[in-house]
């Protein structure tokens, strides 16, 4: 049995504002609300495995759906409008302080990130209690004055163009290559392995509801199957039953 919960009454409200938000531009659907607040009990997570990485999709058991992605870009970007925090791994800082002209990574960090911590519990164990990583990451500053206070409220991105383009791209960080997923990474029989899952914020218009996992959403898997596991590799966060830890990058 699959559990899509959350922390606490403040961040149900956060979501239930995001989906009123979005409500005035986009149709809805009433189940996928509900997934998003955690209402939805009878669900299953149905597992696929697509090349190296293993995708956690929820399926409600009565009627039998399928929750389900496609991004709406370029009519959305609220993922750049209402990004929580930017975490960079090694490579986004060499790339990015690169595009931005910067001569040494040194200056790139001082004048354009913060460092926070931050835990997360998106993962769960087998008897469904959640699995808590403390991340400490060097971050992408959103806007030019951003601190660790901000880190984790939404705020729209300085490198977002009025065409709803990234000033960036292609070397925008990794972690917005990823969205609407989550990863995290673990050991099975004594070999690491990559899972990922949806994000349920509240804040993207593309989600669905099916009766079966369409060819569209299998090519949207395949693409992503790479971007995860690269990432997933590179920030090195891994969660198993019992264990949590703390990786600073």
């Amino acid at each position: 049995m699959m559990t899509i919960s959350n922390t606490g009454s403040d961040e149900t409200s956060l979501i239930s504002l995001s989906l009123d938000m979005l409500s005035k531009k986009w149709d809805i659907d009433p189940i996928v609300r509900e997934l998003h607040l955690g209402k939805r009990v009878d669900l299953q997570d149905y597992q696929i495995k697509i090349n190296q990485v293993t995708f956690h999709i929820p399926y409600i058991t009565d009627p039998s759906l399928f929750l389900l992605w496609d991004c709406l870009w370029p009519d959305c970007h609220n993922c750049c409008n209402r990004q929580g925090r930017l975490p960079l791994t090694v490579d986004d800082i060499a790339k990015i302080s690169q595009g931005l002209g910067y001569k040494n990574k040194s200056d790139f960090i001082t004048n354009e990130t913060y460092v926070a911590s931050w835990d997360t519990n998106s993962a769960t164990n087998s008897d469904n209690s959640n699995l808590i990583t403390t991340l400490t990451m060097i971050n992408l500053k959103r806007k030019s004055d951003e601190n660790e206070a901000d880190n984790g409220n939404p705020l729209s991105c300085r490198f977002l163009d009025n065409h709803g383009s990234c000033d960036l791209h292609p070397d925008k960080p990794g972690v917005c290559w990823l969205y609407p997923f989550f990863s995290w990474s673990q050991y099975e029989n004594n070999r690491m392995s990559v899972h990922a899952s949806f994000q349920l914020t509240g804040d993207c218009p593309g989600f669905y509801i099916s009766k079966n996992i369409d060819d569209k959403m299998m090519a949207i898997l395949n693409d992503y199957s790479i971007k995860i596991y690269d990432y997933t590799m590179n920030v090195n966060t891994t969660v198993r039953e019992g264990f949590g830890r703390i990786d600073f990058n």
